[in-house]
């Protein structure tokens, strides 16, 4: 089955990108999302490797702000959400599980509490509760106000027309391939985190204010737990690069018929252990079912 890659307008006038793999009749939905200044590239290898697509469709979407979803105004969970239950609409799902991969699986999180009728499973990849961030990046949460005002201010630098004219694409699946080439002959974490954690790196493909509010929503609190009443599995990463996995445990476990399980990865489980990632959530999905 071939994906097709389509664009959604939205009222305001955004245009959000999307790409979609559907069977011939009614089955269920699996939808993921990107991380931190990331795009729908991030799960180019999933679609192309999983064995879902012979009973589950599938969908990925660049967050309004990323990738061919370009956005100079404000974005944030409850606008994300909004434009997820409108591409649901547009293509006849009553509901989906919803995944991502760290800011995309807080997203996920949200998006179970804004829309719960709409969710049927939510999968977590290396999410970030704020009560589990440790080191320099939990220190950095205390700049947010100041970041708010830097927001406040380009946005209204945008809206004069001072903006940069042209953005870089970042295609994920080619750089995942060659990041993992350099960390295979030399053995080093450097490889991983000069790029993956760099914001100079990140800022050549997505405008300033998309990337600060990314930060902001990545910061925010997670909605109440005790409210998301559907089904989860989490991928953590054991090694701990920006949350503690205890923690992240322990913030969680509360979620009802949650599924747990640790990989081997310092934050980029995606990029280091694609095949592991795959496999947990092919088997989660195929005991979860084929309830729409």
């Amino acid at each position: 089955m071939k994906e097709s890659i389509r664009t959604l307008r939205r009222p305001d006038g955004a245009e959000i990108a999307y790409g979609i793999v559907r069977g011939g009749a009614a089955r269920p939905l699996l939808v993921l999302v990107h991380g931190m200044g990331s795009n729908m590239t991030r799960w180019s290898e999933f679609f192309e490797q999983t064995n879902l697509k012979a009973s589950w469709d599938l969908a990925r979407l660049d967050l309004r702000g990323h990738g061919d979803s370009p956005w100079r105004g404000r974005t944030g969970m409850e606008i994300w959400s909004e434009d997820l239950a409108a591409i649901l609409d547009c293509e006849g799902y009553e509901r989906a599980v919803v995944g991502g991969h760290c800011l995309g699986a807080n997203f996920a999180l949200n998006f179970a509490h804004l829309e719960p009728g709409r969710t049927r499973g939510v999968v977590l990849i290396e999410p970030m509760p704020p009560a589990a961030v440790r080191g320099a990046t939990r220190q950095l949460r205390l700049a947010a106000p100041l970041i708010a005002l830097a927001v406040r201010a380009i946005l209204s630098a945008n809206a004069l027309g001072l903006r940069r004219r042209r953005l870089k694409h970042l295609d994920l699946k080619k750089l995942d391939a060659a990041t993992r080439a350099v960390m295979k002959s030399q053995q080093s974490e450097r490889s991983l985190t000069r790029i993956y954690a760099s914001p100079l790196f990140d800022l050549r493909y997505m405008t300033t204010a998309a990337y600060l509010q990314d930060l902001l929503e990545l910061w925010r609190p997670l909605p109440p737990l005790a409210s998301i009443r559907a089904p989860a599995l989490v991928l953590v990463s054991a090694g701990a690069r920006f949350v503690d996995p205890s923690d992240v445990e322990r913030v969680l476990i509360v979620l009802p018929a949650v599924t747990l399980a640790k990989l081997q990865a310092l934050h980029w489980i995606p990029t280091e252990q694609p095949q592991a990632m795959r496999e947990a959530i092919e088997r989660w999905c195929e005991a979860l079912g084929g309830d729409l």
